[in-house]
């Protein structure tokens, strides 16, 4: 990520429209141990986070009134968004099992810790500002059905990854994949970014210049098995919301059993 100092433009050999980026180191193996307290382990940043939350949407709503005025974020709003999101993205990738470094508490990114984000402050357009919410929308259904599908088999997960002491790679790619495009609908979300969410299934190695960094998700270059468990997760999603759905829309069948 950057020092969050605003600069207008782009940096020498970005393409042209930089989506934030997700790096994620994937360990050789996980112990057993913490895989199988993770939830218990995360709830101290649970809380953190809960708190966290708060502060960054009135942030989001001062940072929108800003943006609009002057067609960007002011640098301090950048700095904690950025930061939130960073910290956030960092007890995601712990919570779904792709690494087993405890993440640190600060909104500052260690440098040798597994899991980074990239996003870079830049102009952004006043009228998709004016309209985010609404934009976002189209993005924000995608995001929460693969979510919904990754968590729905949550329990699958963590017993594979238990059991074998790492994810499989399959798995590991459909679950980044996942993080990351929550990751990107945050940061456009909160403004953080120009870039529309989009990549959900990875990117063709070939297209990425050499001279990037790189790391096991930069670029995110997904197997046929890793796209397949990702529809997966999309498919386990919309029927996981269909069926909340029909549920809280059925009438109480007790009501139409009374007889007068």
């Amino acid at each position: 990520m950057t020092d969050a100092q605003w600069s207008p433009g782009r940096r020498a050999g970005d393409a042209a429209e930089f989506l934030p980026v997700l790096d994620v180191a994937e360990p050789a193996h996980q112990r057993r141990l913490t895989v199988l307290f993770r939830l218990l382990l995360l709830i101290p940043h649970a809380v953190v986070l809960f708190f966290l939350e708060i502060a960054a949407f009135f942030t989001v709503v001062f940072g929108w009134f800003a943006a609009l005025a002057l067609g960007r974020l002011p640098a301090p709003v950048y700095r904690f968004l950025a930061g939130v999101l960073a910290y956030r993205t960092r007890v995601g990738a712990s919570g779904m099992l792709l690494i087993d470094s405890y993440p640190p508490f600060t909104l500052t990114q260690p440098p040798h810790y597994p899991v980074r984000i990239d996003v870079r402050p830049t102009r952004l357009n006043r009228l998709a500002v004016l309209f985010r919410l609404i934009l976002v929308i189209p993005a924000a259904i995608v995001q929460g059905l693969a979510t919904s599908g990754w968590s729905a088999l949550a329990i699958l997960w963590w017993l594979i990854t238990l059991i074998l002491g790492r994810m499989p790679r399959p798995l590991f790619e459909a679950t980044a994949a996942t993080l990351r495009y929550e990751m990107r609908v945050s940061a456009y979300l909160s403004m953080l970014s120009p870039a529309y969410p989009k990549g959900l299934f990875g990117e063709d190695a070939a297209l990425v210049p050499q001279e990037e960094p790189r790391s096991a998700t930069r670029p995110l270059v997904m197997s046929t098995a890793g796209k397949a468990l990702l529809v997966l997760f999309l498919v386990i999603g919309v029927i996981s919301g269909v069926t909340t759905s029909v549920t809280r829309s059925s009438p109480d069948d007790s009501g139409y059993s009374m007889r007068p």
